[in-house]
């Protein structure tokens, strides 16, 4: 079907102008009763973030989303834009959306008198109507309310003060749409007294020319909550505009942090004829480690562990672990405990580490995270499982070595010398003896549980052997089990 081209086209068609609040409550309505799934992909809010999101669109209020980073509040707000209408008229070449029917700009009030129903119309769609800025100091009026153009008057003929001489902002220019900003509280307070007068007065200055622009514009911001509530650098009268604020949060269980890494990891990758197969028990530990992450004391709660933290290291395990399928030539992907050890690069760097942590180092502390994760994910995995014949053996003073980079088959045929190891590994988790890879994997884990239960020890090259009479009288201090041992973790 053609689309009006000109304003008396458009009074034709019978099109009805909407704000765009109104525009959004009757779409979010719309999905509501056909039970249309509201922002897809994103896991873990459907009871407690997205129905505080849908109260405030159907209030039609501005809204601020919380949270410590990797937290989704970018996704969210840039998903919004589902809410709108897939395409709406504007006046053509008009900067700021004018609405047909109703301009507000100089622009577009001279286009509607100047033409009548003649004047031409553009359709723009919903992604041309979302605009997004990123919080720094060095944010001025002038990017987010507008600047005189020297260019334009002098092309135009204009005086300064003439509204046809104004370069508009990101705000005006989110006209009819929505306007994001992100990291608010690093915005400056003149910038939120900006902000606050177009939202509360629709009348802006612009190198000290008043100009009245009533914006139709939904207004959703995010922040630290560090940042709003003690540093204080959000305006009052700006807070008080805002009608929702809404807290995110991480994964409340294991499991929805695991189906959220697996959604969000770069995994599915063209494997030249190998196959990927990552065990449930590799997912959970990397998992677990973000969760210890998050409750240890030496690293800064201000600043979170992101979701963007096992998402790096599941796919920096993957990496590892195809280098190695790589170099043995083997068909089968599967990533062990010594691929986690080697994503811990991958970790360091997004950990804000307090003084008790930048004393002992972000490797090291990366190294006891895995150890304390392993511990937990153990214990689900085989708890009242008899491992007492493969401690006794390294009690015997047996030592083994697995080598990150050696096949499956020189893996297993270490392991197998262990008593009873493959048998007890390989019953509760469901793996047959064929199924050389996921073994050499799950035995590792098994081992690596027995370590962090300090009941055996573990060295840099991923060595195993009995613990010393030292550490087996510290057993269960997981925190500080670091170098009693010269080369020892």
């Amino acid at each position: 079907m053609r689309k009006p081209q000109t304003l008396g086209e458009l009074k034709a068609s019978g099109y009805k102008s909407r704000s765009v609040k109104d525009e959004m409550r009757a779409n979010l309505i719309r999905k509501l009763k056909n039970r249309e799934k509201l922002f897809p992909g994103i896991i873990g809010y459907e009871e407690t973030v997205i129905p505080k999101i849908v109260n405030a669109i159907l209030a039609k209020h501005n809204i601020i989303l919380l949270g410590t980073r990797g937290q989704a509040k970018s996704r969210i707000i840039r998903q919004l834009t589902e809410l709108l209408d897939e395409e709406i008229p504007i006046i053509a070449g008009s900067e700021i959306n004018d609405d047909p029917f109703n301009p507000i700009s100089a622009y577009g009030k001279r286009q509607v008198e100047l033409y009548g129903d003649d004047t031409k119309i553009d359709w723009i769609d919903r992604n041309s109507r979302y605009v997004e800025k990123l919080a720094t100091p060095d944010v001025t009026i002038a990017d987010i309310i507008g600047d005189v153009d020297p260019i334009k008057a002098a092309k135009g003929g204009h005086i300064l003060s003439d509204e046809l001489t104004m370069h508009f902002g990101l705000l005006p220019r989110a006209n009819r749409g929505i306007f994001a900003i992100n990291e608010l509280p690093d915005l400056a307070g003149k910038i939120q007294v900006g902000l606050f007068n177009i939202m509360q007065e629709g009348d802006i200055q612009i190198k000290g020319y008043p100009i009245r622009l009533p914006l139709d514009v939904m207004l959703v911001f995010s922040a630290n909550p560090e940042d709003y509530t003690a540093r204080g650098k959000i305006i009052t009268p700006l807070k008080d505009r805002i009608g929702a604020e809404i807290q995110t949060h991480y994964p409340k269980t294991l499991k929805i942090g695991v189906e959220i890494t697996k959604q969000e990891a770069w995994i599915n990758r063209d494997f030249d004829g190998t196959r990927l197969e990552i065990p449930e028990f590799v997912l959970e530990v990397i998992e677990q480690i973000a969760f210890e992450a998050r409750d240890d004391q030496r690293i800064d709660k201000r600043s979170g562990v992101s979701q963007r933290f096992p998402i790096t290291v599941l796919e920096t395990a993957v990496s590892n672990a195809e280098r190695r399928t790589l170099l043995t030539n083997e068909k089968e992907i599967v990533p062990r405990i010594a691929d986690i050890y080697a994503a811990i690069p991958a970790m360091t760097g997004k950990m804000e580490l307090e003084y008790e942590g930048e004393l002992i180092g972000s490797t090291k502390l990366a190294k006891d995270l895995i150890k304390r994760a392993c511990a937990v994910i153990f214990e689900g995995f085989f708890l009242g499982i008899d491992f007492s014949p493969v401690v006794r053996w390294f009690d015997e003073g047996n030592k083994i070595v697995l080598n990150e980079m050696a096949s499956s088959e020189e893996c297993l045929e270490l392991l197998s010398k262990i008593p009873e190891l493959i048998d007890t590994v390989s019953l509760p988790l469901e793996i047959e003896r064929h199924e050389t890879a996921k073994l050499v994997s799950a035995c590792e884990f098994a081992l690596e549980g027995l370590y962090a239960q300090n009941k055996i020890s573990r060295n840099e090259e991923g060595g195993y052997e009995a613990i010393t009479k030292a550490k087996r009288d510290r057993r269960g201090m997981i925190y500080k089990d670091f170098t009693d041992i010269e080369g020892y973790s």
